[in-house]
């Protein structure tokens, strides 16, 4: 990106300007000066241009040292959580709702209920509450309904809550390629409900025959993951894409048997093999609501943005290292147009990964890179930071608001 000209050398501004080849730009007042008097003006003029001249030279290193430097606001891990995908459905969630005291968790579901989903919703959802669980592939129905009656609330209110989380989630993803060929992945969750959800945010590692078969970070109560981890294979990340008319649109794609965003995310994480099967699962699997998903592979060039509509890709956007493009930045806005200036975490986030550069992209850059406004903002529930071909690295931080 090309930085804005200084406002020193501006066309027709009064003042000193940068030297040209050792004289003076017509804007210094010292050319219009005389006799000793103008000579050590002059000097002046030339003296503060060298200086000048050396700022714009190490401003870019400056810039990079403040992207390294950059105090984060205070950040804490949540807690790591084991299911056993051995357990009945109704049954694997049970131990980490022991963690947590039921009368807090049901005031959070009912808030969050109440101020996200409209009326209408709550009153389709009451009318087929009975059948709901006939709507719900496995183990998603199994697990909800578990849930629900250790906390005491009805299957309504636990689809309903699934549902909320599911409409209005803004995020910033990034996947970046280092000068090495490793992959990184990053992302940033935002959501309006923060001082609930980073008392609810955990890490889970679902465990398949004493194995981790993936890993992701959600929130309790919610079966799905906007972001997640198949080891030595694959990372996802997904953020929101606004559709108009999401409910309507969304309610009628559940009935109609389609998978909730994240629900495909923790699926594809479960089933797929590698990169390549998990961009096709995610690219084509119809979904209730438009939505990007960010796929970072184990091999260079593994990186990809698909953004979709609810029956299929709208577009494909990999990494294309050798033409210079080591990272794509998503955050809520088809990349071939602009953001809104009122919401432009894109921007921030391109700078700040220029100015870090490739060869130093790594786990701790790229949570600075996050760490940077507005990419980090006041709805910024949690940070994570993964790599397929370095498992144990996956880490998350919840962000508090100060």
């Amino acid at each position: 990106m090309s930085r804005p000209p200084s406002p020193w050398a501006a066309p027709g501004r009064r003042g000193w300007s940068l030297p040209l080849r050792g004289g003076l730009r017509p804007g210094c007042p010292a050319v219009a000066a005389s006799s000793a008097m103008g000579r050590a003006a002059a000097r002046g003029c030339r003296l503060w241009g060298r200086r000048l001249w050396g700022l714009l030279v190490v401003l870019p290193l400056w810039e990079a040292a403040v992207v390294a430097a950059a105090p984060a606001r205070p950040a804490a891990a949540p807690l790591l959580c084991n299911v056993s995908l051995d357990s009945p459905a109704e049954e694997r969630w049970l131990p980490v709702l022991r963690h947590f005291d039921p009368a807090f968790l049901r005031a959070a579901v009912a808030r969050v209920i109440d101020e996200s989903v409209p009326k209408w919703v709550h009153e389709v959802i009451r009318l087929i509450a009975a059948e709901l669980e006939f709507f719900m592939p496995q183990p998603f129905a199994g697990e909800i309904l578990g849930m629900c009656k250790a906390l005491g609330i009805s299957l309504g209110d636990g689809v309903l809550l699934n549902f909320a989380y599911e409409s209005t989630a803004f995020c910033t993803s990034i996947v970046a390629q280092d000068d090495k060929g490793n992959i990184y992945h990053g992302r940033n969750l935002d959501y309006d409900f923060v001082d609930i959800l980073s008392k609810i945010t955990i890490d889970v590692r679902f465990i398949k025959s004493g194995q981790i078969a993936y890993q992701g970070t959600t929130f309790l109560g919610y079966v799905g993951l906007w972001t997640g981890q198949s080891p030595h294979k694959f990372t996802i990340s997904g953020d929101e894409r606004a559709g108009g008319r999401w409910w309507e649109n969304a309610i009628a794609a559940f009935l109609n048997r389609n998978y909730p965003v994240s629900w495909l995310v923790r699926d594809t994480l479960s089933r797929a093999e590698d990169f390549q099967s998990a961009v096709l699962r995610l690219a084509g699997i119809p979904i209730i609501a438009e939505v990007y998903y960010i796929v970072g592979g184990v091999s260079p060039k593994e990186g990809m943005v698909i953004t979709r509509n609810r029956r299929g890709p709208a577009d494909l956007w990999p990494l294309d290292p050798l033409s210079g493009a080591w990272f794509r930045v998503e955050t809520n806005y088809d990349h071939w147009t602009t953001p809104p200036p009122f919401d432009d975490r894109r921007t921030a986030a391109i700078k700040a990964l220029n100015a870090t550069g490739q060869q130093n992209i790594n786990f701790d850059t790229l949570f600075k890179v996050l760490s940077v406004k507005p990419v980090l903002n006041n709805n910024t529930v949690y940070t994570t930071v993964m790599s397929a071909a370095l498992p144990d690295k996956y880490q998350t931080w919840i962000r508090t608001v100060e």
